[in-house]
């Protein structure tokens, strides 16, 4: 399967302005692009790429005033499966865990793990350890929480989410991920791109993705909390502890959101190539 992913964003922006973008997708997919990820900018500034202390694709640039546009435009190979259900998948002793995945256990800015391990602990801790607890926590965020686009907040926290009971993708994975974390599993965010590959349409514009890793089996395994299913194609961008290290855009000075297009789709491969 050929998934061809990108975007079309602007900002106005009033007076020179220094921006940190992370748009382009993660090193480790590298062997799978099947055409050169493009990146473009307008107006033509410097931009200067690096990695940051997560291995995620970085850019900073300085932009004058006036409309400042991004592009990017990609085509990765997929498997085209869903992502695989590894119900043998154990937890792992704090002890054991390597040092590199501790930070995936501790509270961070949207992820109160100190106010919410006793609520976790009544919830989940005699539910079997493993792939088991993981889903059963995906379950309940899902059932406690009504999706509303309209209710976006950039500032809402996992303990506030759990409250509110409403929420985007970004709310549903930070209360995942803080309740995991509470009962010792090692969680991370990640933004990526997720079409609607093998499930019906959404009518609603299409916008990056949020979506919870956690750490079972020495490996990482990828859950997609807001729809509670095993997804085709998730591409990821960027890594975690939670939206506040992984946002597309920061913006450095006053900035006003133009124009903002996502999209993600299965290509035909003879398409892909011409």
């Amino acid at each position: 399967m050929i998934i061809r992913c990108g975007y079309d964003i602007a900002y106005q922006l009033n007076t020179p302005t220094v921006l940190l973008v992370m748009l382009q997708l993660r090193p480790e997919l590298d062997f799978r692009l099947r055409s050169q990820e493009i990146f473009n900018v307008t107006p033509d500034v410097l931009a200067v790429p690096f990695l940051d202390t997560f291995g995620n694709r970085c850019v900073r640039l300085t932009s004058p005033p006036g409309l400042l546009e991004f592009r990017g435009d990609v085509l990765v190979e997929d498997c085209g499966w869903p992502a695989p259900v590894m119900v043998h998948a154990c937890e792992h002793d704090v002890a054991d865990l390597p040092a590199n995945i501790l930070p995936y256990l501790l509270p961070s800015r949207y992820c109160e793990v100190d106010l919410m391990g006793q609520l976790a602990w009544n919830l989940f801790g005699s539910v079997r350890p493993g792939w088991s607890r993981v889903m059963a926590i995906c379950d309940w965020v899902h059932a406690r929480l009504r999706f509303d686009y309209g209710a976006a907040r950039a500032t809402r926290t996992a303990w506030q989410t759990c409250q509110e009971r409403v929420g985007v993708c970004r709310d549903f994975t930070h209360l995942a991920i803080t309740l995991c974390r509470c009962l010792n599993i090692p969680a991370r965010y990640v933004s990526g791109y997720l079409g609607d590959i093998g499930v019906p349409p959404d009518p609603a514009p299409m916008d990056f993705a949020a979506c919870m890793e956690v750490y079972l089996g020495d490996a990482w395994h990828i859950f997609d909390v807001r729809h509670n299913a095993r997804r085709i194609g998730y591409l990821p961008i960027a890594y975690g502890r939670d939206a506040a290290d992984v946002a597309f855009t920061t913006s450095f000075g006053p900035h006003q959101l133009s124009r903002f297009i996502v999209r993600t789709m299965e290509v035909q491969a003879e398409a892909a190539v011409a």
